[in-house]
């Protein structure tokens, strides 16, 4: 019971953390980016990617190590199987974002001025990832309360 409860709050404080960095890349990305600008850029991608991780790993723990219902309920759960759509499109909107972070993380290393002109499009990616995020709170705790999951 301890583990599996501890599991279930870093999962939920990974969610909050990684909303909050999102929102934060985007106001980021919509400022001025000059070298203050892009250090938050950077700091608040950091924390993003940090909480993606261990959402990810604790969300697997969770489904698939014998920690909660199991594999079978949530494979067979319709929001479930939605939720991780949203986390498929979370991660295919994050392929651009950050290949242009490491561009521009490696420019700067360089003493170069990065290409931001694409800036605008990342922080709407990461509006939308948050909105993603959002939604998949609600298909979540619509699980916890037995909704999507295929009749007996």
């Amino acid at each position: 019971m301890g583990l599996r409860w501890v599991l279930a709050a870093v999962h939920s404080l990974a969610l909050g953390i990684g909303l909050g960095a999102i929102w934060a890349r985007r106001r980021a990305l919509l400022g001025p980016l000059d070298a203050p600008g892009l250090r938050r850029v950077f700091y608040a991608d950091a924390w993003w990617g940090a909480s993606a991780g261990l959402w990810i790993a604790t969300g697997l723990l969770r489904a698939f190590a014998g920690f909660e219902k199991g594999a079978a309920y949530y494979l067979h759960n319709h929001l479930f199987l939605t939720k991780m759509a949203f986390l498929v499109a979370i991660l295919l909107l994050e392929l651009g974002p950050m290949m242009a972070l490491i561009r521009w993380r490696r420019a700067l290393a360089r003493g170069l001025a990065p290409e931001t002109g694409r800036a605008a499009a990342y922080a709407r990616a990461s509006l939308l990832q948050a909105a993603l995020v959002v939604l998949m709170v609600f298909l979540a705790t619509g699980m916890a309360r037995g909704l999507g999951a295929a009749p007996p």
